[in-house]
């Protein structure tokens, strides 16, 4: 491919797979995103690596699985990626918005950083000015957090759900959106554009504006049941991380171990009114990105870092391993370079975009590169997907009842291990696709859970071994 393509990779944070309507889900208002999904490709099975920001978008950048790289959680150091190669390849690389790199400023090959983090910085970066505090602090608006939330009567039951009462244009995904198509409009664009545009939403706070809440809060949104039978299985890790989000606030969200179903509409209807938001913002940049004649040899990727669980489950956010959690959505666009309306149901993970990227974009590939590549896929060549796929977490601040939980997946099977510990969980997703019967504990389970257990513990020896080979250069 002798024509370097601009690249525009469009990351939200925090967004399930089933928030798109074109992939199935009609109580959806995502008329943009759709557009992707039917000119583009998208990978129906697209998994993280982590289920947690940093490790997730480090792999992403990367392609290494956070026990490669050492990025295993927020704040852990992360200043060097794949972006490095795209602008040695004479990329013009500008980041607006989300990255979460550590330290947050740190350039990670961007020529130019318009830096926008969590909406309610707490654990790390707490004071940190980003170029949202700096829009809100100029017109003389107070920026909503747990500080300000928690006087609220309702703080306790809202589960992270309040409505954005600033003006919409101080919305922090309504500014990155913003900011970006000032960006495009306004600075000059020397050689091959990559543009990462990180949106804030729909991470919690959960916090449209009244417009967008009132086009989900009378709708029929879908809530998975959570059952005395689902808890009674749960590992203790899970079960005290339960306990652990009723106690700690994070990111503005008491939860609670038994919501009231109109607690969990409410809470949903404030999330998927986030993600429509979002979509308009990305139809204002597709459109720009039409009249400054750039679009016509772009590639556009829309994806998230994670999902949530938002009371599924029992559980408050990320940090498990459930599949509303680990599953992204994964879409690429490029009319010029590849036939769109295709729907790919093969496994794959989140950074197996990224090699895929660099070969369009004739830029170097570090041939240990744990990511697969999905170029074959996108041009239509015979190619085959992940076997498994997996993730893995360590104890933070957030996650603190387990030292190390890891997971394997493929088409059929899910097993999740927590490092020390005589439990887990073991999923049969055929007969259980919603992931609430746990046989790790049943014994006509124990030879698939040897299979499984064993399979995990190949990945990790090996993965370690391809580790050896990246670390030469640096002996």
């Amino acid at each position: 491919m002798n024509e370097q393509p601009n690249i525009i990779f469009i990351i939200t944070d925090q967004q399930r797979f089933d928030t798109i309507n074109a992939l199935g889900f009609d109580y959806m208002e995502t008329p943009n995103i759709d557009k992707l999904v039917k000119e583009g490709v998208s990978f129906d099975n697209c998994f993280i690596t982590a289920p947690s920001c940093a490790p997730a978008r480090a792999s992403l950048f990367n392609g290494y699985y956070p026990h490669t790289s050492g990025i295993y959680k927020n704040a852990d150091e992360w200043k060097h990626g794949w972006i490095e190669d795209l602008s040695k390849s004479g990329y013009t690389c500008v980041n607006v918005g989300k990255m979460h790199t550590w330290p947050y400023t740190t350039p990670c090959g961007f020529q130019h950083r318009f830096v926008v983090e969590n909406k309610d910085r707490y654990l790390e970066g707490r004071y940190f000015y980003d170029e949202w505090d700096k829009f809100l602090k100029a017109k003389g608006f107070t920026k909503p957090g747990r500080e300000s939330y928690r006087q609220r009567a309702d703080y306790e039951e809202a589960l992270g759900a309040f409505t954005w009462d600033l003006p919409e244009e101080a919305h922090s995904d309504v500014f990155v959106g913003d900011m970006a198509n000032w960006w495009l409009d306004n600075y000059p664009i020397e050689g091959p554009l990559f543009l990462e545009i990180g949106f804030p939403g729909p991470h919690p706070p959960y916090d449209p504006t009244q417009e967008y809440l009132d086009k989900y809060i009378d709708k029929d949104l879908p809530l998975q049941e959570v059952t005395d039978e689902e808890m009674a299985g749960l590992p203790p890790a899970l079960s005290g991380m339960r306990v652990h989000n009723t106690e700690v606030d994070h990111d503005s969200i008491v939860h609670s171990l038994n919501p009231t179903k109109e607690m969990r509409h409410r809470q949903r209807a404030h999330y998927l009114a986030n993600v429509t938001m979002i979509d308009k913002k990305v139809g204002e940049i597709f459109d720009n990105l039409e009249r400054k004649g750039l679009l016509e040899n772009s590639i556009v990727i829309f994806t998230s870092d994670h999902g949530d669980c938002m009371t599924d489950h029992g559980q408050s956010q990320k940090w498990s391993m459930y599949d509303i959690v680990n599953r992204v959505p994964m879409i690429v666009w490029g009319p010029k370079f590849f036939e769109g309306g295709r729907r790919i149901e093969d496994l794959i993970q989140n950074m197996d975009v990224g090699p895929a990227l660099l070969e369009m974009a004739n830029a170097k590939i570090d041939p240990h590169m744990q990511a697969k590549s999905v170029l074959p896929v996108l041009k239509g060549e015979t190619w085959q997907g992940r076997k498994e796929v997996f993730a893995e977490q360590v104890k933070d601040k957030n996650f603190t009842c387990s030292e190390y939980m890891s997971m394997i997946r493929d088409e059929e099977w899910k097993l999740v291990h927590f490092m020390g510990e005589d439990n887990g969980q073991l999923f049969d997703l055929k007969s259980d696709p919603t992931e609430v019967k746990n046989l790790w504990y049943n014994p006509k389970f124990e030879s698939k859970k040897n299979e499984m257990t064993t399979k995990l513990l190949n990945w990790y020896m090996s993965s370690q071994y391809e580790a050896c080979k990246w670390a030469e250069p640096w002996r």
